[in-house]
């Protein structure tokens, strides 16, 4: 027994600590583990009984960067005072940096707790002693300094050849010589369609949208060896792929830096940020046979970076599904700044561009705010003076894609029931493989058999679908020659998607740089290829309605007045069920403001003689004739009236009512019946109802 153990120190207990760095050690290094436990005996023999064994760390590396529960515990019950000793079978066990040993080493001296390994025994009190535990515990942190630059420097000498490659991207395997392209037709088959839909769809979440209501699946690596698994696409998996160069033939490495932190509890936190492409620490283009060319991957990440929806950036966000048409293009001639979109409004969405950017970050003064329905409207002019001449060449193109892209969906399925049929035909030589006595087997291979069997079947049906559903390829040019009249009824259809449109418009304009004055907004839009166009648009008055009504409800209205009131007009309308251009019942108040907007008079208060236009009571009552005779007669086709709404009152002229042929048509008696009554006769039933 060491001289240094006293009998106030076998009075307490003793811990034995064991950790190992990683859980590969802790899976294979079993022999490790065996000599840590051995400890206790060690601990027996120095005459302590009460022994506890904390292995709570084992898999965590004592570098600082882990939290470690076990080691807390540790320095909690050494700090009550409880410990006589705590042993290891090095001393590195404890920690690997300084900032842990110290804090051990404070507190056993402060309560008079010894360090045991597997060579000594040691008293942190004594000077010699603290000595050597302090150039232990450096000794520890830097050799586990020493092998992480060493396994560093030989992993970036690797990469400098571009050879090294810790994880191998999916649609490609490792080779001796490196990689290359997995032999796997439907992998490539499913990343080069990922690429062909950016370039088409231009957003990573259509392409997504696109992938998932195909029905198709992607595939993952199951494991570093190039083992894939398919599964349903996700954001992630879409975004790995889209940004990686490597499938652009070119071998990146270090596109990543740490950045270590300190929380609350003293334990290291490491952050990730991700660096540009050209900051990459090495960068080797051709070095593998690539998916898509090297330019053709550029312009994904520009289309990537513009799609942000962060202002920063210098695109103009992917597109959204909100009515406000120029969302992402407008930009403040004042400071630079893009506007951004507000809506308003309950029943319709309203929505307004405004400089707030300012006011947001530094509560400063709005530049400009503008209604953003005019402008618009005006943007929407200049697109289509631009897209008519082309829209019969652009549809032609159109319909020939579309069986294009319809094609590369089944052929995707097809693939996928390549597969699905190798995996049945392989359980079906699986099942046959087997003894039919064993049913613990054959059991369980043959339900493997029926379930890849219906997965053929559901493949075989959705390929039959897709197929019959295929469009015809075959385009008559002349079927498009009066497209170019009709892309303006097509754009303001409301069955026209506004995400379609705001496509359209981004791929014209780069930007629109606007200004407001007192009265007009004055925008400078800025097309692709350095085309500039000015021009200017008349701003809203305040209370001017924004909303566009539709031109049969102003006829309407116009009619309605000739011989009803404001009040008789709203009752007309709500009662044919026709609303307001914002889809709201009309008042008597609505109707009077848009007569006074539309410059439409009102009725005459009285039908005098001077009045033109009578309704249905004041014609009868002119004719000398009933309403009801009236009515009829107008239904039949001898009065002509009008009647703009479906349950709105009838309208007629006073001179055509008081021509002679109408007024003979109206009061002309009717002709006298022809031929002699009926008589009774004695088989004629009647309705007295007997009352025995």
């Amino acid at each position: 027994m060491s001289e240094k153990i006293q009998a106030r120190h076998l009075a307490r207990a003793a811990i034995v600590y064991v950790r190992q760095s990683s859980v590969q050690q802790v899976q294979h290094n079993e022999e490790s583990q065996r000599l840590q436990y051995a400890m206790v005996d060690r601990l027996h023999g120095f005459g302590w009984r009460e022994i506890e064994t904390i292995d709570e760390d084992l898999g965590k590396s004592a570098s600082g960067k882990t939290e470690r529960s076990g080691f807390e515990r540790l320095v909690a019950e050494v700090s009550l005072g409880k410990v006589g000793a705590i042993c290891a079978r090095e001393l590195s066990r404890f920690a690997r940096n300084s900032r842990d040993w110290q804090k051990l080493m404070e507190v056993c001296r402060v309560v008079d707790t010894l360090l045991v390994d597997h060579d000594a025994v040691y008293d942190i009190r004594q000077s010699n002693d603290r000595l050597l535990l302090g150039m232990k515990g450096t000794v520890s942190e830097y050799e586990l300094e020493l092998l992480r630059v060493r396994a560093l420097e030989a992993k970036n000498a690797k990469a400098q050849r571009g050879e090294y490659y810790g994880k191998i991207a999916v649609g490609y395997c490792k080779t001796e010589d490196g990689i290359e392209k997995h032999p796997d037709a439907r992998v490539q088959q499913t990343v080069n369609l990922v690429f062909e839909k950016m370039l088409e769809l231009g957003s990573a979440r259509q392409v997504l949208l696109w992938l998932r209501d195909s029905g198709l699946e992607v595939p993952c690596n199951r494991n570093h060896r190039g083992e894939l698994r398919w599964r349903t696409p996700s954001a992630s998996w879409l975004y790995m792929v889209l940004t990686n160069p490597i499938y652009a033939g070119s071998y990146a490495y270090g596109r990543t830096t740490h950045m270590t932190t300190v929380d609350e509890a003293g334990t290291l936190r490491r952050a990730v940020k991700r660096k540009p492409l050209a900051e990459a620490s090495v960068l080797l283009h051709d070095r593998h046979d690539g998916y898509i060319a090297r330019d053709v991957f550029e312009r994904i990440q520009v289309m990537l970076t513009k799609n942000s929806q962060l202002h920063r950036r210098p695109g103009p966000g992917a597109v959204r599904i909100g009515p406000a048409l120029l969302a992402g293009l407008l930009r403040c001639r004042r400071c630079g700044e893009k506007l951004i979109v507000s809506y308003g409004g309950s029943s319709q969405r309203v929505h307004r561009y405004e400089c707030s950017r300012a006011n947001l970050d530094r509560g400063d003064q709005r530049c400009i705010n503008f209604s953003g329905i005019d402008v618009d409207v005006r943007v929407c002019e200049l697109v289509l003076r631009v897209v008519e001449p082309a829209a019969i060449e652009a549809s032609i193109k159109l319909a020939n894609d579309a069986g294009s892209q319809a094609d590369a969906a089944l052929d995707a399925l097809r693939l996928e029931l390549k597969a699905a049929r190798y995996q049945a035909e392989r359980a079906e030589r699986q099942y046959d493989a087997v003894e039919p006595e064993n049913r613990l087997v054959a059991d369980e291979l043959e339900r493997r058999w029926n379930v890849a069997l219906e997965r053929v079947a559901e493949l075989q049906a959705r390929v039959d679908s897709a197929a019959a559903a295929l469009p015809n390829n075959a385009v008559d040019p002349t079927r498009y020659a009066n497209l170019g009249s009709n892309v303006a009824q097509v754009w303001h259809s409301p069955t026209t998607d506004i995400r379609l449109k705001k496509r359209i418009v981004r791929a014209l304009i780069e930007e629109i740089v606007v200004d407001t004055a007192a009265s007009d907004i004055c925008a400078v839009v800025h097309w692709k290829g350095g085309v500039h166009t000015e021009v200017s648009i008349p701003r809203r008055r305040r209370g001017q309605n924004r909303a566009q009504t539709a031109p049969e409800t102003i006829d309407a209205v116009r009619l309605l007045a000739r011989v009803s009131s404001d009040e008789q007009i709203a009752r007309a309308l709500n009662q044919s069920e026709i609303k307001t251009a914002r889809g709201n019942l009309w008042t008597s108040t609505l109707v009077r403001s848009f007569r006074s907007t539309h410059a439409i008079a009102p009725c005459a208060s009285s039908a005098d003689a001077s009045s033109p236009w009578l309704n249905l009571k004041q014609a009868a009552k002119l004719a000398g004739v009933a309403e009801v005779t009236l009515r009829l007669a107008i239904e039949r086709g001898a009065v002509t009236a009008l009647r703009p709404v479906s349950r709105g009152p009838w309208i007629l002229e006073r001179a055509e009512l008081l021509r002679r042929e109408v007024m003979e048509r109206l009061t002309k008696k009717p002709r006298p019946r022809v031929g002699d009554p009926a008589a009774p006769t004695t088989t004629q039933l009647n309705l007295i109802i007997p009352r025995t």
